[in-house]
């Protein structure tokens, strides 16, 4: 068993198929799999269980990954520790974003690139939950995320940024008698046609817990998924929206309107898995402010 055989296989999970995992390790499809009969063979199991349409690890497959990408990551880090006694850094990091949640990271990102041109930075860009158990398996060395408290268990955090959020509206639907110096009641939020994001978005849960919070039941007329969509329908007057302001920033030609009382907040937070940070993560966490 060699460590090719294991980043093949990772691959092959991660991606859920052998043409995908060849794609993201450029080779031939059947280079894959007989990477991964040959590596069947030597354990005498199967691995992974192949149908017409998907891939799925067997029990010993699922036993098997989590073990494969430990060792990889301490050949990785075996190789940056030599790099490193050579005066050079090396090393790659995976970084998981929320869509929304950027928190000034292309500073830091630059300051590394300048600092350690050899490390290489992926970024992977998913839903909160996903981010976390991600951290958790060993995919994602860092994250810059939003995270309650609960979120936290089992993690190393650091906090960014706390916002409370504001409404944002189209000029065009003018709120001024019904936000009194600039301030708007949950009451009067639940009256209007609302643009949410979907369910499992930290901006989601925010507003959720704030509404609850006020007492205050709310209706959605449009769920979305992207920031952008959701400024279209805001800036066309279909609905209003609630975001933090770094984000509502971003949209100059929009109104927006803080709220008088029990205003959604979030934590945004650099957050990593317990133990010692690799060299190449720590390099960029010493950036990241």
């Amino acid at each position: 068993m060699d460590l090719r055989q294991m980043e093949v296989v990772v691959a092959v999970a991660d991606t859920g198929g052998f043409t995908a995992a060849a794609r993201r390790l450029h080779l031939v499809q059947s280079a894959v799999s007989g990477t991964v009969r040959a590596l069947e063979r030597e354990l005498g199991t199967p691995l992974f269980t192949r149908t017409t349409h998907r891939v799925a690890l067997t029990p010993a497959g699922e036993a098997f990954v989590p073990a494969a990408r430990a060792t990889l990551r301490a050949a990785e880090e075996a190789r940056e520790a030599v790099d490193a006694a050579r005066g050079e850094q090396r090393g790659r990091v995976t970084v998981g974003i929320m869509q929304g949640v950027w928190a000034g990271l292309h500073h830091a990102l630059a300051a590394l690139r300048s600092d350690h041109p050899g490390v290489v930075v992926r970024l992977r860009q998913a839903a909160v939950a996903d981010i976390r158990q991600a951290l958790r398996e060993g995919t994602v060395d860092l994250a810059v995320v939003a995270l309650d408290r609960q979120q936290q268990r089992g993690l190393v955090t650091r906090l960014l940024s706390r916002e409370e959020m504001v409404l944002v509206a189209s000029p065009r639907r003018d709120l001024a008698a019904r936000a009194p110096e600039g301030a708007v009641e949950p009451e009067t939020v639940a009256q209007l046609p609302l643009v949410d994001f979907t369910p499992g978005w930290a901006i989601r849960h925010a507003v959720d817990r704030a509404f609850r919070a006020a007492g205050v039941d709310r209706t959605t007329t449009f769920e979305v998924n992207d920031i952008v969509a959701a400024s279209e329908l805001v800036r066309n007057d279909l609905g209003v929206c609630v975001m933090p302001p770094t984000i509502a920033d971003r949209f100059p030609d929009l109104a927006t309107y803080r709220f008088a009382r029990h205003a959604p907040s979030w934590k945004v937070m650099v957050v990593r898995p317990h133990g010692e940070a690799p060299a190449a993560v720590a390099a960029l966490l010493r950036h990241i402010t």
